[in-house]
């Protein structure tokens, strides 16, 4: 197989995946990105407040 029918096969089988391929209508989208935003923060928070929780304990183990 030369390597202009390989381009060819390739091409076809990209628009025939593309056809397959199922886009989010706008409020999906909308909602899918509220709860990555939430996500995001819930993390953020657990994650400063063990920060603080071991600096603190740190901070006892290290006081002179």
């Amino acid at each position: 197989m030369g390597y202009m029918d390989q381009i060819r096969e390739f091409t076809k089988d990209v628009r025939v995946e593309s056809s397959k391929v199922s886009w989010p209508t706008r409020n999906e989208l909308w909602d899918s990105t509220i709860v990555v935003i939430a996500t995001v923060l819930i993390v953020m928070a657990f994650v400063g407040v063990v920060d603080q929780i071991l600096a603190w304990g740190v901070g006892l183990l290290f006081r002179s």
